[in-house]
């Protein structure tokens, strides 16, 4: 309804239809309005001209991009939230020059959906938008993960290792599982395509730190986009089918003297050394025969302590019926030096401290089951020594009596143990001395009246410390520098006297020694474990001064 004050209302008898006729253009130029209310508020007044016309009109508003601001291009079709290729990584995981292991461990313990893209560079053979085959490239990862497990790798190393090559070739939502025994690995391309899950079974195990130390190496490659699929298959053939650098000749020698140095460790002379050493031997060639007629690993173990037994009670029964003096406990303390398992050990705790009960359960059952064949075959001849009343007496001398010998022992044994171990030449110097390291720091805490296991835990863990660091400037396995360095560290004392007390009878305080031997063990794959976290939590990447990417923890279960 029109106001009374517009210039639209009607005067009374004026014709109707006028002011039609004027709004739609019928209206004689000359005419002129009968009223002044016919003039609207906002009509310009008669002799003032009209402003132009706006062209086009100009809203603004506050949301309005400015003028010289560069916008973005619009998202490509994709996810309501994120962009089609992921949110770019910021922070520590983008870092390249950092070591695969620690990259790798953030990504692994991060939830699947926080997990950043992974980059997808060039390798020659894919292509850029396919990308490598699905198949190959789980299959390529259960292999590389085999070699590792096989080699005494620990399973968090694995599990990363698995990890890191599936997402350095655009595999990113993969979920790799380690056990004892079995690799498995499952990738779900997205929620609405079926997963494809591959398996592979660890049956044979060899004790190889050359092929490890590869192994490595082609992981750091990959993880840096560096190797094509086929380069890396090629590569991993190539490991498959080179020798083992020492031969078992080679190794039985380095045996003998292994087993000859931890003599001179616990007190033995010079003809000590040459008997702990050809019982070594003679045990490390009967352990050959055993294999090459497919006895399991038990019987290996009991068949390789026997022999240095045997000439421990024939040098007891000589002893006795001459005027000559010989160590016959020192003999058999050597011997068993060569057969404990302390690489497993250190594994098996490694596996539980970090997570992986199940595969740090089996491997401790794997040293019980070895450590029993290894008392076997020991409390056999120890049992036949006492009935031929051959008197077996702990005549070890003390640890501080000859600490130069002792010291220059250390090291030997464990440059004995970088050869059975089958390690890099170049590798071999620095393991020696963490070796002699190692025994160092014990001989000096012993001396300042610290109980041996304290002792063992700290020269352990500066063993784990040191070996660490070594890895992380050459940007390769640590268990080449920490396994042969705690040889010196082994129980093979505690274990003799234990045994030795179990064969005459003495059964509680056999096992007395027997407990203290295990105490001592865990404690080295303890001290190990710490100081290789110490060594990631406050050592910085070589050659950055930014801080390394956090791990999360394996399991955070609260205890329920």
């Amino acid at each position: 309804m029109e106001s009374d004050e517009g210039s639209g209302k009607r005067v009374a008898g004026q014709p109707k239809g006028n002011g039609d006729a004027a709004e739609q253009g019928g209206e004689p130029e000359d005419a002129k309005p009968v009223s002044d209310e016919s003039h609207s508020a906002f009509t310009a007044p008669l002799g003032v001209p009209l402003p132009p016309v706006p062209e086009e009109e100009h809203p603004t508003s506050e949301f309005t991009i400015p003028e010289g601001l560069v916008t973005p291009p619009p998202p490509e079709p994709g996810s309501a939230f994120t962009p089609p290729e992921g949110i770019p990584v910021v922070g520590p995981l983008s870092r390249p020059g950092s070591p695969w292991q620690d990259r790798m461990r953030s990504l692994v313990r991060m939830p699947l959906a926080e997990r950043p893209v992974p980059e997808r560079p060039a390798r020659g053979d894919e292509g850029a938008e396919s990308g490598p085959p699905v198949p190959r490239v789980l299959d390529l990862t259960l292999r590389i993960g085999e070699l590792l497990l096989a080699g005494g790798e620990g399973a968090e190393d694995v599990e990363a290792a698995m990890f890191g090559v599936a997402h350095a070739y655009g595999l990113d939502r993969t979920e790799p599982e380690v056990t004892f025994t079995l690799l498995a690995i499952t990738h779900q391309p997205s929620l609405v395509d079926d997963p494809v899950t591959l398996s592979r079974t660890v049956r044979r195990r060899g004790t190889d730190y050359t092929r490890l130390s590869a192994v490595f190496a082609l992981v750091a490659d990959i993880t840096q986009g560096e190797v094509s699929l086929e380069e890396a298959y090629r590569r991993l053939a190539e490991m498959r089918r080179n020798r083992h650098p020492y031969s078992k000749w080679a190794l039985t020698v380095a045996s003998g003297a292994l087993s000859g140095a931890a003599s001179l460790l616990v007190g033995g002379n010079a003809l000590v050394f040459v008997l702990a050493a050809l019982g070594a031997m003679l045990g490390d060639r009967l352990a050959w025969l055993c294999a090459g007629r497919g006895l399991p690993e038990f019987y290996q173990f009991a068949a390789a302590a026997m022999p240095p037994a045997a000439i421990g009670v024939g040098v007891a029964l000589v002893s006795q019926h001459t005027d000559t003096s010989i160590q016959a406990s020192a003999v058999i303390t050597g011997g068993l030096f060569a057969l404990i398992p302390g690489r497993a050990l250190v594994a098996a705790v490694h596996d539980g401290l970090t997570g992986f009960y199940i595969t740090a359960a089996a491997r401790l059952l794997e040293v019980i089951y070895l450590i029993v064949g290894i008392v076997c075959g020991v409390l056999m001849v120890l049992y036949v020594g006492d009935r031929l009343n051959a008197q077996l007496t702990p005549d070890i001398m003390g640890h501080a009596d000859r600490p130069v010998t002792q010291l220059m022992a250390a090291m030997l044994l464990a440059l004995a143990f970088c050869v059975l171990l089958q390690q890099e030449r170049h590798t071999v110097l620095l393991a020696t001395l963490n070796g002699g390291v190692a025994w160092l720091i014990f001989g000096v805490l012993t001396q300042a009246k610290l109980t041996p296991v304290p002792a063992t835990v700290v020269a352990a863990g500066l063993v784990g410390l040191f070996g660490q660091l070594l890895s992380r400037y050459q940007f390769a396995s640590s268990l080449p520098y920490i396994t042969a360095a705690i040889g010196p560290l082994l129980p093979g004392s505690s274990t003799y006297f234990g045994l030795l007390n179990v064969a005459q009878g003495d059964v509680n305080k056999g096992f007395e020694h027997l407990a203290t031997a295990g105490a001592l063990a865990l404690a080295i794959a303890i001290g190990v474990n710490l100081g290789g976290e110490l060594a990631r939590l406050f050592i910085k990447t070589p050659g950055r001064e930014t801080p390394l990417p956090g791990r999360r923890a394996a399991k955070r279960t609260r205890g329920f």
